[in-house]
Formats: structure tokens, sequence, C-alpha cells
């Protein structure tokens, strides 16, 4: 009996190294399955450029403003706003909605002052994590409250809004805007898609400075794209990160806004203070809807509020008390207005060095359009394998589409760059 007793108890032990064998097993297959991601084409650049051991390398891909010592800035208006709330505020959570003097300064920047709209009190707004967050929020608002819905995406577009919406799991489709031969907009292209759409379809816009083309329609232009949006019914949700940063003054930049609101639009917008101010590390933005009346945009803050609290409960404080001490106080604002307008001269001055560069080297190829654009990037017209030959031969970092960063160009290294270009463009003519 005991024997008996003994072999039972050894067989138990067994089975039961086997099950937790079984289980440890099991444990560690896990995430077997999980491949590598794909690079960030863009981040991927940065990366390439800095494991480069050579001294002329030059980077022209990263998204965010160099001075002509191809140095990161922070704005003396930034500095200021950091001296004074240093020492003077808690570290206490923000509301889910985030700062609402941050909120109300937002509002005012991109729908003007004494918008009959803000006074109304006809916009839902939250604080955003800077534009990719205020895009993601409303790609979930947009699934959530119009599950049927799609998302029409200019062609090409930043990258990442594609990921956004698909995240988002919100159907895709694509409209013209480009035009590869003329380096410009492919309008009767894009007007046509506009009118194809079905009825009621919602259209991802860049408000200005159009990444990565910086290629942006004309004030007429954009009367006709209003036009046909509301022949059609269709909501423009704007993606603005270059207000000011564009043509140096900040209403200028928001025309094509102005021009939906005064046609009676509804719009959603998402805004940054990524390029604008230079605060890319605090990931500081505004997301907003104006609605049909207060009642409306009350309920639709809640439903906005409620899809941040389960992604990051609420934004963070400090990046909002530099835009709300910058924008709400007349002398920073001012001195901001000042930097955000010479960080887009000295952008549009490269333009125009770089593009008589390359005339002065006799290139057979059209340059007009580096001086037409505007914004941070330049669509150069360069294909992939001429992208590969500037990295490869001198040492040059862009996408591989050619967009190139023209923060990343400065009077040191213009004409290595136009070199280089020409070099490498001078026989596809």
């Amino acid at each position: 009996m005991a024997m008996s007793n003994r072999k039972m108890m050894m067989k138990m032990k067994l089975v039961g190294r086997s099950s937790v064998a079984g289980a440890a097993r099991s444990m560690s297959s896990w995430w077997k399955n999980v491949e590598p991601a794909a690079k960030d084409p863009i981040l991927g650049v940065t990366e390439a450029y800095l494991a480069d051991p050579s001294p002329d390398k030059v980077n022209v891909g990263v998204g965010a403003y160099r001075d002509d010592n191809g140095k990161p800035v922070v704005l003396d208006c930034v500095r200021e706003a950091e001296r004074r709330i240093a020492g003077n505020a808690n570290m206490e959570y923000l509301p889910m909605g985030g700062s609402v003097k941050m909120v109300e300064e937002s509002l005012k920047l991109a729908y003007g002052e004494n918008s009959e709209f803000l006074k109304d009190k006809k916009v839902a707004a939250i604080q955003a994590l800077s534009g990719t967050g205020a895009c993601r929020i409303f790609a979930d608002f947009q699934k959530r409250f119009r599950p049927d819905s799609q998302i029409y995406i200019p062609v090409p577009t930043w990258s990442n809004h594609h990921n956004i919406w698909r995240d988002a799991q919100v159907p895709q489709r694509t409209f013209h805007y480009y035009h590869p031969e003329t380096r410009g907009l492919d309008f009767a292209a894009m007007m046509d898609d506009i009118k194809n759409a079905p009825n009621g379809s919602f259209f991802l816009l860049h408000a200005c400075a159009h990444n990565p083309t910086g290629v942006d329609p004309t004030e007429e232009q954009w009367k006709e794209i209003s036009y046909q949006f509301k022949v059609k019914g269709h909501f423009a949700f704007f993606d603005m990160a270059y207000q000011g940063f564009a043509s140096g003054y900040p209403e200028k930049d928001a025309k094509s806004i102005k021009i939906f609101l005064e046609d009676g639009h509804l719009v959603g917008l998402a805004q940054s203070y990524a390029k604008n101010m230079g605060l890319y590390g605090q990931r500081v933005g505004c997301l907003s809807v104006l609605c049909e009346d207060e009642k409306q945009a009350v309920a639709v803050k809640s439903q906005l509020q409620q899809l941040a609290r389960p992604m990051y409960s609420n934004p963070p404080v400090h990046g909002a008390l530099i835009v709300s001490t910058i924008l709400g106080d007349p002398e920073l604002k001012s001195l901001w207005l000042k930097e955000v307008k010479g960080m887009a001269d000295r952008i549009i001055g490269m333009r125009t060095a770089l593009q008589e560069k390359l005339e002065g080297l006799g290139s057979p190829m059209p340059w007009e359009h580096i001086t037409k654009q505007i914004g941070m990037f330049c669509y150069s017209g360069m294909t992939p394998e001429q992208v590969d030959r500037l990295t490869n031969e001198f040492h040059i970092y862009m996408t591989r589409n050619g967009r190139i960063s023209m923060a990343g160009v400065t009077t040191g290294n213009v004409e290595y760059l136009a070199n280089a270009i020409h070099e490498v463009t001078k026989s596809s003519a």
C-alpha cells in the first residue's frame, strides 16, 4: 500500500512538471509571431544621417526648423515664457479637455480674434497631443459617430495621415492633388474627385504649406473648392501644422479655413505648435469642431474628451502653459509674430538661393517650382534613384520621394546641395 502511494506521488509530480514545462513553452511563444516593424521612412533618414561619418554630410530630411548654422532653435518668446512659468505653476492634472486658456487662445488664432462662432460658443475644442493627436482623436470620433463613413486623403500626403485613419479603422480613399509634370496642383483632377465622391464625404485638407509638396491652392481655387464642398455636402477636416510658418503671417496662412467658414461650412481642425513655436517635443496642439449651436458643441466636446480618456487620460501641462503664456500676453505674442516671420523668411530665402544656384549651373531642368512652393518642404521632382545617388555619392539625406526639407538648407551648404542635385539630374532632362 505504501509502495502504491509512493508511485502515485511520483506520477503526480511528473505530471505537474510536464504541465509546468508545457505552460512555460506556451508563455515563451506568446510573441513568437511578432516581426520587426518597418522603419519609418522619415525618421529612418535621420538615423542613416547620424551614422554617416562624412564631414560633408547634409540632412534635408528632418521636418524641424534649423537656423543658418544647421542648429535647432528655441525661440526667445518660448524662453521668456518658460522663465515666467518657472516656479509659478503646480503639477496637477489638467482636465481631460486640457488647458482652457490654451484652447481659447488657439481658437482665436485659427478662427479669428473676434469670431462670431467663438462668441456664440459653437466650437467644441480640446487640447491635443500636437497635430498628430488631434488627427487621431478626430479619426476615432469619425469612426464612432459616422461608422459607415470613409476619409478622402490627398495624393501625396504626410505619411502618418494614412497610419492615423488606418488605426482608427476608418476606410480610406484618395483624391488627386499633386501634378508631377508641372510640380504644382492638379486642380482639375482634384475638382473632379471632389465632384465624384459620394455626397457627404469626409475630406482631409492641408490648410497651408502642404506636406510633402509645398503646393497650396490659390485663394480663388480655395473658393472653388469650398463651393463644390457646399454643393456635395462634404465635410472638411483641416490639418493646420504650419500656421504662421508658411508665409510668416498667421492670418494669411489660415485663409483657407476663413473661406470655408464664410461659406457656412461646419469644419474640423487640427492645430499644432511644433513648427510655428518650435515646440516639437512638447506635443501641444488643439482639436476643434465647429457645430450648429452651443448645445451641440457641448455634446461634441464631451465625446472628444471621452475618447481622450482611455488613450492618455489628460494632456501634459508644460507645453500648454508656454503656448497660453505667449498668445495671452501682447508683448510675447508680438515677439512670437516677429520670430515666426523670421523663420518663414529664412526658408523663403533658401528657396530663392537654391533655385538661383541650380539655374546658374546651367541645369536643363525647370526649377521655378522651388520658389512657387511654400512652407518647410520642397517637392523637388527627383526620382528615388536620383535621391539614392545623392545619399551614396554626396552624403545628402532626404526621403526617397524627393522631398527636401528647406529648413536643412543653409548659406553654408546650399551651393554643395545645388551642385549635387545638378550632377544627379542633368542627364534626365
